[in-house]
């Protein structure tokens, strides 16, 4: 069985009355893009300093490839970091920057030159490797940090929010770059972000914490299409939370009513009668207009707001029972709001929550 690159074994860590780290546990393959996914204050940059040496643990254990480094400075854990800031040296050239490791360890200078020069190629900067570092773009200078933090060959590189500073279009550039990168290493990426699109584009699996708590932990897919519970339904965008009110349960199944109507859904929750039950459904899964098929349901709703945004259009709705929900199409398809409509779906797109 292959060791794991990194496991935390119940660590906890809290800041006067704020929980940073709550008996937390995970582990991480290696060769793996892990990130950790949460809210501001949710205790992901904690988590990753504490690996990276900058904080220490109240409790708990933190093994790299089977050793526990709590305790070890960070320069002893053979971990590579990248920041939000690029915190290029700027007094060196491009070449020296990403040399610096390898010069602080005694390599030779044949073997540096020649691993300077594969990591410029690997990240895009081949040619610019006598540039002073802070002449380059935003982008430019995070490939420097990145093929500098990659230098040394760690056995996990950490990135805390490394795109968060660069705009829109070189942010998604550096994600498809990212993800290449770490293919073409094998190394071990620990990422950590704010941003939905961006962990479910790099991910091989992600971590969504709240409070210091791993809430849920899988492949993106999986955490984007069936959430466990209402804290990652409602975190990711365009995610429906609905109250429904249970009237039978079989082994595979629960008959609902939601807003007056019954529907018969799949479930691997067990309510008894008359149990509250939350339901998630993404709003591209509601159709606007009536549903057809052995199993489509159809709801009456009043159109409040549509939201032109580019490439969807959100329509803003509330149930007959008061409850709001947004559906989501690739075109506006009302002339104006304030209107009562049909909205159908596919009862297999209900996923039944924990909480």
């Amino acid at each position: 069985m292959t060791e794991p690159a990194l496991r935390l074994i119940e660590v906890s860590k809290r800041f006067d009355q704020t929980i940073a780290a709550d008996l937390l546990s995970l582990s991480i393959t290696p060769g793996e893009f892990f990130t950790f996914l949460g809210p501001s204050g949710s205790g992901k940059s904690t988590v990753l300093r504490m690996i990276a040496g900058l904080e220490r643990p109240d409790a708990g254990q933190i093994l790299v490839a089977g050793q526990d480094v709590v305790g070890v400075p960070p320069w002893r854990r053979n971990l590579g970091m990248v920041f939000q800031q690029y915190a290029v040296f700027p007094h060196m050239s491009v070449a020296e920057n990403v040399g610096y490791a390898l010069r602080v360890r005694g390599a030779a200078p044949r073997d540096r030159e020649a691993r300077v020069a594969a990591l410029l190629d690997l990240v895009g900067l081949a040619r610019m490797e006598r540039k002073n570092a802070t002449l380059l773009s935003g982008g430019e200078q995070q490939r420097v940090a990145l093929a500098r933090a990659l230098a040394a060959k760690p056995a996990i590189l950490l990135l805390d929010e490394p795109l968060s500073a660069l705009d829109e279009r070189i942010r998604r550039e550096m994600q498809t770059e990212l993800k290449r990168i770490q293919r073409r290493t094998g190394t071990t990426f620990l990422y950590v972000t704010h941003d939905q699109e961006e962990a479910l584009t790099m991910s091989d699996r992600i971590a969504v914490l709240n409070m210091g708590r791993c809430i849920q932990c899988d492949a993106p897919e999986r955490i984007y299409r069936r959430p466990r519970t209402r804290f990652v339904a409602e975190f990711f965008r365009g995610c429906n939370v609905l109250d429904a009110t249970v009237l039978e349960t079989g082994s595979e199944w629960v008959r609902i009513t939601l807003a007056g109507i019954d529907i018969k859904a799949c479930s691997r929750l067990s309510p008894g009668p008359g149990s509250l039950v939350g339901l998630a459904i993404r709003s591209e899964d509601l159709h606007l207009g009536t549903a057809t098929g052995r199993f489509a349901c159809n709801l009456t709703a009043r159109l409040e707001e549509i939201i032109y945004r580019g490439t969807n259009v959100d329509h803003r709705l509330r149930l007959a029972d008061g409850q709001p929900l947004v559906a989501t199409s690739t075109r506006r398809e009302f002339d104006s709001a304030d209107a009562e409509v049909t909205i159908g779906f596919d009862p297999e797109a209900l996923v039944a929550l924990e909480d």
